[in-house]
């Protein structure tokens, strides 16, 4: 997937949706005809679970409309939902701007603790925890906030963990070209809290190791030791 770039309905959740047992086929149009042949609104799959482009948030509105009038509440904008998926509309290039500069400096830079929420694309419930990053530099260092600035945009979209890890860690080394890069991230998922086996205390930890954090055991070493200190 390309750096930056909107991401489209998950195949999976798409195919469960549009073919569940007793319910008719969607009508021409994109609409879908109840058991008395009465044409409903279009329902949420059919539209691509990002933040809206430009010209695209009545569609939003009206996928909305039908799901909140299916459930009983009252109706309102989506202006959550576009918080939420925000991602999808910015660019590392965007964030980045002028905040890469040439310093002399080879030596580990680490930003731990970075709060993170996202939203299980499966079951469109959130996933929140910390985000610790690493990065050895090649002469190029880059503002400090932009890190987690970088964890921001690609935790603002229907994200999996083992995805989200690894696109923060690819970001840093297309912007920073550095020796090697480390991404943790620590997360409970809401999708086996408050549904499923609903383990309370359950938390999900994935890691990317990219360059010579992954091949030099001493310095990815020395990452996990002051990620825990």
């Amino acid at each position: 997937q390309a750096l930056g770039q909107g991401m489209a309905c998950p195949s999976s959740f798409r195919q469960r949706s549009q073919q569940r047992p007793g319910k008719a086929p969607p009508a021409a149009g994109g609409s879908r005809a109840d058991a008395k042949g009465k044409v409903r609104a279009p329902g949420l799959v059919q539209y691509r679970l990002g933040a809206p482009e430009v010209g695209e948030l009545p569609a939003l509105e009206d996928a909305y409309l039908s799901i909140l009038k299916g459930v009983g509440e009252n109706p309102a904008t989506p202006k959550a939902m576009q918080f939420l998926t925000k991602g999808y509309q910015e660019t590392i290039e965007d964030i980045l701007n002028d905040a890469i500069f040439d310093e002399d400096h080879n030596e580990m830079v680490i930003v731990k603790d970075i709060d993170m929420f996202s939203l299980c694309e499966h079951h469109l419930v959130p996933f929140f925890g910390k985000v610790h990053i690493g990065y050895l530099p090649t002469k190029k260092v880059v503002g400090l906030s932009k890190l987690a600035r970088i964890v921001e945009i690609f935790s603002r979209r229907l994200q999996v963990q083992e995805r989200l890890t690894r696109q923060i860690a690819l970001a840093i080394t297309e912007a920073l070209k550095p020796a090697g890069v480390a991404v943790i991230v620590e997360a409970s998922h809401m999708c086996m809290v408050m549904r499923g086996v609903q383990k309370m205390n359950s938390r999900t930890v994935t890691s990317t190791m990219l360059g010579v954090l992954r091949e030099d055991p001493k310095t990815r070493g020395e990452f996990l030791t002051l990620i825990k200190n």
